[in-house]
């Protein structure tokens, strides 16, 4: 399998934007809902480039059930994070979808994770999981990425401590491997790391690279970047390799994620637009404006562009030091006054997401 990160721009563009024009023309077809709104806003339906291509703003999944399958083809309902009482959204997927999108994550993480399924720790609780047939977007994310991992030891309790027993003897087991962790960014930094701090606990996860993403508002209010969060990380948990991730359930499987340098990469069947707050132009690549996130994957419900919440800035693309193709991107946040709805962010004194 090659890695997703070799097309170059105008390869990656024509085969990406060929897929996505499909997809358009797929979902209006199959949904209603969807053709009334691209016929109401007089779009042109096939797109001449990606810029072109109709997209839909990601709150409208908390309005409106958005399905372009016969509801009975639905095999799995995911919802966003919220607070109580706030509106999540729903995505339905379909068998097909669901494989799709399980197949991509594995290729986008392969660069990064190698063929090997390593033992893991998720720094989670396992009751996140109760129903197999709806899932959180934290649940989505765990059950996603357990994909890539053996024996999984979840680190926490229902009541959100630490599993320190369970966690010494899982390392002894697997000491001088190469172990596999994965959670959302809140949660380590306050479940994990705080927690270890506040203990004296002293724990070495040893050879371990980290997956994360999700909820960097919280410790924005800390004060504390990306930088400064994987030297602590290091410095308290022995943490070796930490690499973050951008994405989000209504695009579940097309995630962007950190290169060696610190960057967020689109692979090749994903990719980003940033756009103008106001007027929604397209913005040129250092300027900061709202993501836009394409993607091939999304059969099932109309997702494949959507303009989210978040602020980001692309910083270039094909021409990363790291050596992968694509465009490569920072996100700096949601937008003020936006609803906040990240994975992890309404984990508020026990309000589960």
């Amino acid at each position: 399998m090659t890695s997703p990160f070799q097309l170059a721009k105008e390869e990656k563009t024509t085969q990406l934007l060929e897929k996505l024009n499909a997809l358009t023309k797929w979902h209006m077809e199959q949904n209603p809902e969807y053709r009334a709104m691209l016929e109401k806003s007089g779009v042109s339906i096939e797109a001449k480039t990606l810029e072109e291509v109709p997209y839909l703003p990601v709150q409208l999944f908390k309005l409106m059930d958005l399905v372009s399958v016969p509801k009975e083809q639905v095999v799995k309902v995911l919802t966003s994070s919220g607070t109580t009482g706030q509106q999540v959204s729903k995505i339905y997927l379909d068998k097909e979808t669901s494989i799709a999108q399980t197949k991509t994550l594995v290729e986008v993480m392969k660069p990064i994770l190698g063929d090997k399924r390593l033992p893991m720790i998720i720094l989670d609780t396992k009751s996140v999981l109760k129903n197999r047939k709806s899932f959180s977007a934290r649940g989505a994310g765990i059950l996603g990425f357990a994909n890539f991992g053996r024996k999984h030891f979840y680190a926490l309790n229902d009541d959100m401590t630490l599993d320190m027993e369970g966690l010494q003897n899982f390392l002894e087991e697997f000491k001088g491997q190469r172990i596999l962790l994965f959670g959302f960014t809140f949660m380590i930094w306050q479940f994990v790391y705080k927690e270890s701090i506040k203990q004296g606990l002293k724990i070495d996860f040893g050879d371990s690279i980290l997956i994360h993403g999700g909820g960097w508002k919280k410790l924005k209010d800390e004060a504390v970047d990306a930088q400064t969060f994987n030297r602590l990380l290091k410095e308290q948990l022995g943490i070796q390799e930490v690499h973050n991730y951008y994405g989000m359930v209504e695009q579940v499987g097309s995630i962007f994620v950190e290169c060696s340098h610190g960057h967020l990469h689109t692979p090749k069947f994903a990719d980003v637009i940033i756009r103008d707050p106001i007027t929604f132009k397209p913005l040129p690549f250092g300027e900061q404006g709202l993501i836009q996130v394409l993607s091939e994957l999304p059969k099932s419900y109309p997702g494949h562009s959507l303009l989210t919440e978040d602020l980001g800035t692309i910083l270039g693309e094909d021409d990363c030091p790291c050596g992968w193709k694509g465009k490569y991107f920072t996100v700096a946040g949601r937008i003020p006054k936006a609803e906040l709805r990240g994975c992890s962010d309404t984990f508020q004194g026990g309000v589960k997401a």
